[in-house]
């Protein structure tokens, strides 16, 4: 006699089937948007560092003036 508690359940199959397929795709929208906020923070962060060291050399000397 084989036990009922071993044999597949197609209710539950599908239902987890679901979960797992909706789980995924917010595990996709999730990495994405992190993504995103990375690339975007490394370029808002790169922008800050440049004008940081190209200040001084855009900057003009004011000039002595004549007596």
């Amino acid at each position: 006699m084989s036990n009922p508690w071993t044999k597949k359940n197609p209710l539950l199959s599908m239902w987890l089937s679901g979960a797992n397929a909706i789980a995924g795709a917010a595990r996709g929208h999730v990495t994405a948007e992190a993504r995103r906020q990375s690339a975007s923070m490394m370029n808002q962060g790169m922008k800050q560092i440049i004008d940081f060291w190209s200040a001084p050399l855009m900057t003009r000397q004011p000039r002595k003036k004549r007596r």
